[in-house]
Order: C-alpha cells, then sequence, then structure tokens
C-alpha cells in the first residue's frame, strides 16, 4: 500500500512537471511568434513609409530656393564688401595718427667747428620716438562726396540682393510648374494608354470572332506601343524636371519628391490691369532700373570728389618728438602745423579721371533708355501670353468636352459593330491631344501670370510664399 501511494505521488509530481514544461514551450513559442510578427510589422511600416518621398509646397521651395541660393550668398558677400568700402570712407574724415620708435648708430659724432672751435652736436648712438597726429581740414568736398558715394554703392549691392532674389524666385516658380505640367501630362498619357489597353482587349476579341481584320488589331498594337513610348519619355522628361528643382535647393540631383497641386479655378475671371499701368508699375518696381539710377548718382558723387583736386587742402598736423642727446638744450619737443596742399600740376591726369567719370554717366543715361525699353518689351511679352493663355483655357476647355463625348459615341458604335476601329484610335488620340492643350494653356497662363508679376517688380515670394501659394 505504501509503494502503491509513492508510485501514485510519482506520477502526479511528473505530471505537474510535464504540464508545467508545455506551458513553458507554449509560451516560448507564443512569445517567439509575437516577437516575428512585431519585427515584420516595424519593417514593413517603415518600408511603406521610406517608399513615399516627401511632399514639397510652392511656398517652402521658394523659401529654400531664395535661403540656399548660390547667387544671393555671393551678393552678400558682395553687400558686406561695400559696408567695408563705406567705414573706409568715413576713415578719410577722421585723424590719422602715427607713432615711431628708433635706434640710431653712427659711424662718426655728428659735429660742428666754429672757427678753431670744434663741437659735438648729437651722440654717436641714440634714441628716437615720437607720435604725430595729421587731420585733414578741407579737400574740396572730397570726402564727404566719396562717403555718399559708398553709401550708393550699398545702396545699390541691396537692390541686386532684391533684384537676385526675385530672379531666383521665377526661375524657381517656373521649374515648379514644369514639373506640375509634366505630371498632368503623364496622367494624361496613362490614360490613353489604359484607353488603348482597353480596346486592344476588345479588339482581340473581336478579331477572335472573326469580326475585324488583322491590320484592324495590328494598328491598334502599334498605337499602344507609340504611346507607351510617348509616356516613358514624359517620365524621363519628369527625372530631369526633378533633378533641376533639386539643384536649384542644393540638395542631391536624384532625390525625389512630391508636389502639391496650385489651387486654379478656371471659371474666375482674373483680374488683369491694363497695359499701360501694367508699363508705369514696372518702371516704378524694377530693382534693375533703381540701380542704375543710383549708379548714375554715384558716378557723379565721384566727378565731385574728383575735381576737389583743383582746390588747396588745408590740414592741421601735431606731434610729439623725443631724441636722446645730451648736447641739445631739449630733448622732447611738441610740434603744431597749420598747413596747406596745393595740387599745381599733375599732367592732365585729373583732367582726363573726371572726363572718364563724365562719359560714363552718359554710358549709364543710355544703359539706363534700353534697360526701360527691354522691361517694356517684357511686360509686354507677358501680357499678350497672359491673354492668350486665357483665350486657350476658354477654347480648349470646351474641346476636352467635345473629345470626350466623341469617344464615347465611337466606343459605342465599335462595340455594337457599326463603327471601325480606326474610328475609336481616331478618338482616342483626339481626346489625348485636348487634354494635353488643355494642360498646356493652364500651365502657360500660370506662367505666364507670374512671368508678368515678376516684371512688373512685384516680390514673388511675398506672392506665392503665402499660405497657399496659389499667387492670388
Amino acid at each position: 500500500m505504501v509503494f502503491s501511494l509513492t508510485l501514485a505521488l510519482f506520477q502526479k509530481s511528473v505530471g505537474i512537471k510535464t504540464l508545467s514544461l508545455c506551458r513553458t514551450l507554449q509560451f516560448a513559442i507564443f512569445l517567439s511568434l509575437f516577437t516575428v510578427m512585431l519585427f515584420s510589422f516595424i519593417i514593413l511600416d517603415k518600408d511603406i513609409y521610406a517608399e513615399e518621398p516627401p511632399l514639397l509646397s510652392l511656398k517652402d521651395g521658394l523659401r529654400m530656393a531664395t535661403e540656399e541660393s548660390r547667387l544671393l550668398r555671393i551678393a552678400s558677400l558682395g553687400e558686406d564688401m561695400s559696408k567695408m568700402e563705406q567705414m573706409i570712407a568715413w576713415s578719410r574724415f577722421l585723424p590719422s595718427i602715427n607713432a615711431y620708435a628708433r635706434q640710431t648708430f653712427l659711424a662718426n659724432q655728428p659735429g660742428a667747428r666754429f672757427g678753431y672751435t670744434e663741437v659735438y652736436t648729437s651722440q654717436k648712438e641714440f634714441l628716437s620716438y615720437g607720435v604725430t597726429l595729421y587731420q585733414s581740414l578741407y579737400r574740396g568736398g572730397a570726402d564727404i562726396s566719396l562717403y555718399r558715394a559708398s553709401e550708393k554703392d550699398l545702396e545699390i549691392r541691396r537692390d541686386d540682393i532684391k533684384r537676385l532674389r526675385n530672379l531666383v524666385a521665377v526661375e524657381f516658380i517656373n521649374a515648379y510648374l514644369d514639373l506640375l505640367e509634366i505630371d498632368r501630362l503623364i496622367n494624361v498619357s496613362e490614360r490613353e494608354v489604359e484607353s488603348l489597353e482597353a480596346h486592344l482587349k476588345e479588339a482581340m476579341s473581336m478579331y477572335e470572332e472573326g469580326v475585324i481584320t488583322r491590320n484592324e488589331r495590328l494598328e491598334v498594337e502599334v498605337r499602344l506601343s507609340d504611346a507607351r513610348q510617348r509616356l516613358l519619355s514624359l517620365k524621363n522628361q519628369r527625372s530631369f524636371y526633378v533633378s533641376k528643382i533639386n539643384s536649384m535647393l542644393l540638395m542631391p540631383l536624384d532625390r525625389d519628391f512630391r508636389i502639391e497641386e496650385i489651387r486654379f479655378d478656371e471659371e474666375e475671371e482674373p483680374e488683369i490691369i491694363g497695359l499701360q499701368e501694367a508699363w508705369q508699375e514696372a518702371i516704378n518696381r524694377r530693382p534693375e532700373l533703381r540701380i542704375i539710377e543710383k549708379e548714375i548718382e554715384k558716378v557723379r558723387l565721384q566727378q565731385r570728389a574728383k575735381s576737389a583736386e583743383y582746390y588747396p587742402e588745408f590740414f592741421v598736423q601735431a606731434g610729439y618728438d623725443y631724441t636722446e642727446n645730451r648736447y641739445q638744450l631739449h630733448e622732447e619737443n611738441w610740434s603744431l602745423i597749420l598747413g596747406v596742399n596745393i595740387n599745381l600740376f599733375k599732367g592732365g591726369a585729373t583732367t582726363s579721371e573726371i572726363e572718364k567719370l563724365r562719359y560714363r554717366e552718359r554710358q549709364l543715361i543710355e544703359e539706363k533708355e534700353r534697360l526701360m525699353d527691354e522691361i517694356r518689351l517684357e511686360v509686354k511679352k507677358f501680357y499678350t501670353g497672359l491673354k492668350n493663355s486665357m483665350d486657350r483655357l476658354s477654347v480648349t476647355g470646351q474641346a476636352v468636352l467635345q473629345a470626350e463625348e466623341n469617344l464615347r459615341i465611337n466606343r459605342l458604335r465599335f462595340e455594337e459593330g457599326v463603327g471601325k476601329s480606326s474610328d475609336v484610335l481616331d478618338a482616342i488620340a483626339l481626346y489625348t491631344l485636348a487634354e494635353t492643350n488643355y494642360e498646356s494653356a493652364r500651365y502657360e497662363f500660370l506662367k505666364a501670370r507670374a512671368g508678368l508679376e515678376y516684371a512688373m517688380g512685384k516680390d514673388l515670394v511675398s506672392i506665392y510664399g503665402g499660405e497657399d501659394g496659389s499667387g492670388e
């Protein structure tokens, strides 16, 4: 009986241990499966997010382009240089202070003869040092003219930064619109390929039934191959536009990104000012004209500064000198000099330099007139392009609706056996052409609008850097 009880207890103990071991194994297997699923989810989730390129809005792109542009960095360094030139011009109003110190060693001790008497006048070795101060009092207005010219130069640099900032902005806007346009054209081309693939499937079914000939089927296949080639060409072209934008943003050329569409209402009639008003606004706002006007003022100030060389220069000079010499009554001395310098003759250099500056002034005046003509022509170009694109939008929008209805009718005729396959192909091509023309007109309008705003001298960053970046 004791043996039976012991055996029962042993079997129960072994059963408990076996059950515990099974539960442990089950928990370990569950934990392993959970870990594998967790890591798989993390990896898949990472891959999903990694596949989606980042979004680049027009607002963010403009900010990055204008902040990171190498042209603007170079121009900013030019502004810093002009500030230093202004500091140099200001220094002409301040005194010049110089100090010196030297130890002299002579081979023969200086002396003088008074009749039959010889006396020394200086030591053979001596120390000397001193300080001098030179202040120009009047130079015919040259200093103030040069300082004002340096101020004009600094203003020119700042206006040039504004010009380059707007130039970088319009180039980026055009590149962004080119990329948007190519994306829309890729969508149009993909729909064309889908339409042709669907038509080919239906044509092959009808060919097997003997409804259409082999030539009609081959024609569909050729059209489909041509459409696929055009789609491939558009995708390659998109890759170039992406690299172009990356280059503007100083990013790796092969970096991919997504862009967002610019809000645009075709039914809303945009407000366009008259051509004369656009010209006047361009003349008042364009930084190029302000730059050349300030260049003329700068040259005139330089003429005044150069003409001041005909006038005398009044100056004051003060100093302290010490010379170690036991033979002198006073080893140190203070001095004050009031003087005048007059340029009597420099070989005609001053007159020639003044005439050179006068020729430069006349050259800038002619350049200003030429620049005004170019600005008027640029405004007229974008103004005409804007009006033309508005007319095209109206016409092509109607053409898309008509081409879509034409395609629907020809498909029904073909499905019912009363229409030709070539009619469907022509309808697909016509619909694709209408959509292409519409998208081209749409982005031509947006580019012309941005170009006109640039030609009128408006700040594109403030216009297109708003909340929606639509330019409105």
